[in-house]
């Protein structure tokens, strides 16, 4: 019996580790319920980078670190950028499109509806480490300039890639990306079933 309450404990100890964080900000997710498509847009106006009082101090820090190489420095600041749409953006729609596995709900080219994805923080990671960010979502009636949902996602860890050592950046952030699609599909796939 006191094994049984043991696990019982220990199990219960973990769950707030694995829930998912977070937050409906205005709205209810349910103003959703009948929407089958969406356009998306990414925001990182307002992004801030962990442990730097802004992105720019932290690309400023990781090119004065390649400064002995300035070709090396500018190519790190330029895929910092770039990796954005060419990574980043596709590895989040791709991974949004797949959940919805019959079609329930996908992000397409043209909609009156808009996904507007505002990145509010990142982690990028360390070696094994996976990525984390911080996101808020609109969904916005474009026709009618209306806001039907904003909620909020906390600290959402990436996905961790099966390779002992990823050594390309983007790659952990493809995870948090993928993670952050994912986190957002379960909780809209409660109303498209």
């Amino acid at each position: 019996m006191r094994a049984k309450i043991f696990l019982f404990l220990l199990l219960n100890s973990f769950s707030p580790i694995f829930a998912q964080r977070y937050k409906v900000l205005e709205g209810e997710i349910e103003n959703l319920k009948n929407i089958k498509a969406y356009q998306v847009e990414f925001n990182y106006e307002n992004l801030e980078v962990h442990g730097f009082e802004s992105e720019e101090a932290f690309l400023k820090e990781k090119m004065e670190k390649r400064k002995a190489n300035p070709e090396k420095a500018e190519n790190f600041r330029r895929d910092w950028f770039l990796n954005r749409e060419k990574y980043y953006h596709p590895a989040f729609i791709n991974y949004f499109n797949t959940y919805f596995k019959k079609g329930e709900c996908k992000i397409v080219d043209d909609s009156p509806y808009l996904m507007r994805v505002n990145l509010t923080w990142i982690y990028p990671g360390y070696a094994i480490e996976p990525s984390k960010l911080s996101a808020t979502i609109e969904f916005v009636d474009s026709l009618n300039s209306k806001k039907l949902l904003v909620i909020h996602f906390e600290k959402v860890i990436g996905f961790e890639k099966n390779a002992v050592v990823v050594v390309n950046e983007h790659e952990r952030v493809i995870g948090a990306f993928e993670k952050l699609a994912k986190n957002l599909a379960v909780q809209l796939k409660r109303f498209h079933l």
